[in-house]
C-alpha cells in the first residue's frame, strides 16, 4: 500500500491547473505573473512525493510561464506606442489648426453677439423650402426675420446688419437666432474670426477660439471662409 505523507499540504494540484492558469492570463483574464508563479509553487508543495512531478510537465510549464512574460511585455509595449502615437497625432491636429487663425470660420451657434458690425450666417436647409431665419432680443421678441427662399441644399448663408423689421438700428448685445422651414427647426450657423486654437482634453480635442462665439470644438467646423 502506498502511503503520502499528510505534512505534504493540501492536495495535489493537477499540472493542468497551471497551464489552464496561463492561457486565461494570456487571453487577459487577470492572472499576473506572480500569481502564476505562486500557483505553480503550490503546485510543487502539495505534489506527492511518491510521484513527483514529471521532468516534462514542468519544463512546459516554465516555458508557459516565459510565455505569459513575453506577452504581458509586448501588451505594455503596444500601449506605451499607442499612447505616443495618439499625442503625437493630437500635437500635429493642434499644430495644424494654427493655420486657421484670423481666418473665417462657421461654426454652430444659436446666440449672436452684436457689435454693430454686419453679422454672416448660415442655416442647415437639407431639401428645405421656404427657409427663415428670426433674430430675437433677450425678452425674446422677434426683432427681424430673414426670408431665405427656396435655396437649394446644403449651408444657405445670411447676413444681419443690425436693423430690425422697420429699418430701425437695435442696440448691441446678445441676440438670439433660429431658423425654420414649413415648421421644421434648421440648425444654425455663425461665421467668426479664429483667434486662438488649444487642446480641450480627450472629450472636446482640438478646439478653435472664435470671436463672437467662444470655444468651438475643430470637428464643428462646418465651413472655412
Amino acid at each position: 500500500m502506498t502511503t503520502i505523507n499528510s505534512s505534504a499540504g493540501p492536495a495535489a494540484i493537477p499540472p493542468t491547473s497551471v497551464s489552464t492558469a496561463a492561457g486565461t492570463a494570456a487571453l487577459g483574464g487577470g492572472l499576473s505573473q506572480a500569481d502564476f508563479l505562486k500557483l505553480m509553487t503550490t503546485q510543487l508543495q502539495a505534489q506527492d512525493p511518491t510521484k513527483p512531478m514529471d521532468n516534462s510537465q514542468f519544463i512546459s510549464q516554465m516555458a508557459q510561464f516565459s510565455q505569459l512574460s513575453t506577452t504581458q511585455d509586448l501588451l505594455a509595449s503596444v500601449n506605451g506606442l499607442n499612447g505616443s502615437l495618439g499625442s503625437s497625432l493630437q500635437t500635429s491636429q493642434v499644430l495644424g489648426s494654427t493655420n486657421l487663425i484670423n481666418r473665417q470660420v462657421m461654426v454652430p451657434a444659436s446666440t449672436i453677439d452684436y457689435g454693430g458690425s454686419t453679422v454672416t450666417g448660415a442655416v442647415n436647409v437639407g431639401s428645405a423650402s421656404n427657409a427663415a431665419v428670426n433674430i430675437l432680443d433677450a425678452s425674446g421678441n422677434v426683432v427681424r426675420s430673414i426670408g431665405l427662399g427656396t435655396p437649394s441644399g446644403g449651408l444657405a448663408q445670411f447676413s444681419w446688419d443690425g436693423t430690425d423689421n422697420y429699418g430701425n438700428k437695435v442696440a448691441n448685445g446678445a441676440y438670439s437666432i433660429s431658423a425654420s422651414s414649413n415648421g421644421s427647426a434648421l440648425n444654425t450657423y455663425v461665421a467668426g474670426t479664429v483667434t486662438a486654437t488649444g487642446y480641450g482634453g480627450s472629450t472636446v480635442g482640438t478646439y478653435l477660439q472664435v470671436s463672437g462665439v467662444g470655444g468651438v470644438p475643430l470637428s464643428q467646423v462646418a465651413q472655412i471662409l
